[in-house]
């Protein structure tokens, strides 16, 4: 049996089958660069082409990649949490499987992520995205900061290092996963931001378009500002 991790890797799949080969084959070796156990968990948010079957004959290889499948297509936010949830590692790194997140920038969040931090974000220096796309981010960043008081650089962004003891009362929602520093924060958690290299899709296409990460979010930010007056800390318990 492998090693009890150290570091959990959380990737939600859906119709992703010819990255998953290349990106576990290029994330290995930084995680077996960084001296620490770990593990990867893929989680198949019910895809219709051929990941299942990549993924067994990865988990099949590997057995420190676990496979985590849902019945119904539910989106990344239930992919991470699925993912969160199953996590045995007390750091949690959650990043795409569509090969734009480059592993090679995990040891550098690793750095980053001091004692008194909870988790570190990345935000996209140089975007690999069109114009419309980047323009829907920025216009999303800047009303999220207006209504939630929270300035991240780059909120769409969903490469991260998080100690595991933050998400433990994390609250599961469509489009959870567009506000976790946000949520973190509000029970007491720190955050900060590191400048990451974002990449060119190679294959397949992006499951996001102008209705579902533009729209949705603005509206979130108005349930997101509700829950941040109402959020309980995580470390109220003394350990004394």
């Amino acid at each position: 049996m492998p090693e009890a991790p150290q570091l959990s890797v959380v990737i939600p799949v859906y119709n992703e089958q010819d990255n998953l080969e290349p990106l576990l084959a290029e994330l290995a070796p930084v995680l077996d660069g960084l001296g620490r156990p770990w593990e990867v968990l893929f989680v198949n948010d019910a895809s219709t082409d051929a990941s299942a079957q990549v993924l067994a004959r990865l988990a099949a290889a590997e057995p420190r990649v676990r496979v985590l499948t849902h019945r119904i297509n539910s989106g990344e936010s239930a992919g991470q949490a699925t993912g969160f949830r199953a996590a045995r590692g007390e750091l949690v790194l959650t990043m795409d499987a569509d090969l734009q997140n480059d592993p090679a920038d995990i040891p550098r969040y690793l750095a980053a992520l001091r004692a008194d931090l909870d988790c570190v974000c990345g935000y996209r220096a140089e975007r690999q995205e069109g114009w419309l796309r980047r323009f829907a981010s920025r216009t999303a960043n800047r009303f999220r900061a207006a209504i939630t008081g929270d300035r991240l650089r780059d909120a769409g962004c969903t490469y991260r290092l998080i100690r595991r003891r933050a998400l433990v009362e994390i609250p599961v929602f469509n489009g959870m996963h567009r506000f976790l520093p946000t949520l973190i924060k509000a029970q007491g958690g720190a955050v900060t931001e590191i400048p990451i290299n974002d990449r060119a899709r190679r294959f397949g296409v992006s499951k996001y378009g102008i209705n579902n990460r533009l729209w949705r979010g603005l509206a979130d930010c108005f349930g997101v500002r509700w829950y941040q007056r109402r959020a309980l800390r995580v470390d109220r318990v003394s350990e004394d």
